[in-house]
C-alpha cells in the first residue's frame, strides 16, 4: 500500500448505504399503519367470540331467550349503563343492561366495553323477519347482533330457529365479520 493511500468509503458507497436505509424505513413506516390495523382487526374478531359466550350465558340464565331488541350507542350520548334487573326484558333497554350485565367486568356503572382504537362499543339487536339481512355496512364502533339469523359471508340471512343468532361488525381494514352460534 503506497503511504499517501488512504483507506474509507467513496462518496457513491456512502450514498448507496444511505438509500438501502432510507427504502427500508420507508417500507417499515408503509406497512406498519397496516399491521396496527390488521392487530385491531383481530381483537375485535375475538371481542366477537366473547359477546358470543355471553349470549349464550345469557340465554343460560333466561331460559333459551336472546337479550331483546335494542341500542346503545356511546357515541350518542349512551356513556352511563342503566341499573338493570337479572332479566333484562323488563328494562326500556336491553341491549344496555345486555352490556352492563354480561360484558362489563371491573366497573359496571360506566361501560368498559371498548373497541380496541379506545371508543366505546355500541350494541345493536334486532330480530330479522323472514326475508330480511342483516347488515354492517359502516365503521362506527356498532356490534349487531341478528336474532333469528345465520351468517352468510358478510350478511346476516334469516333463521327460523329462535336460538340462532348472527353477530357482525365492521372492520377497519377491509369487510365485515360475521359471527353465528354454530
Amino acid at each position: 500500500m503506497q503511504a499517501n493511500e488512504r483507506g474509507g468509503f467513496t462518496i457513491i458507497e456512502v450514498v448507496l448505504v444511505l438509500a438501502i436505509a432510507g427504502l427500508i424505513f420507508l417500507m417499515v413506516f408503509i406497512a406498519l399503519p397496516t399491521l396496527q390495523r390488521s392487530q385491531r382487526d383481530t381483537q375485535r374478531r375475538n371481542d366477537l367470540a366473547r359477546i358470543s359466550t355471553q349470549i349464550s350465558q345469557y340465554q343460560t340464565n333466561n331460559n333459551g331467550r336472546l337479550p331483546a331488541a335494542g341500542k346503545l350507542d356511546p357515541l350518542n350520548g349512551d356513556t352511563t349503563l342503566p341499573e338493570c334487573s337479572s332479566s333484562s326484558s323488563t328494562t326500556s333497554n336491553s341491549a344496555a343492561c345486555f352490556v352492563r350485565n354480561y360484558m362489563n367486568s371491573v366497573n359496571a356503572s360506566e361501560n368498559e366495553f371498548v373497541d380496541p382504537d379506545g371508543w366505546a362499543y355500541g350494541l345493536t339487536i334486532e330480530v330479522l323477519t323472514n326475508g330480511t339481512q342483516g347488515t354492517a355496512n359502516t365503521f362506527d364502533h356498532i356490534v349487531y347482533i341478528y336474532e333469528h339469523a345465520k351468517c352468510n359471508g358478510e350478511v346476516a340471512d334469516y333463521s327460523s330457529n329462535a336460538r340462532d343468532y348472527a353477530i357482525m361488525y365492521k372492520l377497519e381494514g377491509s369487510g365485515t365479520y360475521c359471527q353465528d352460534n354454530q
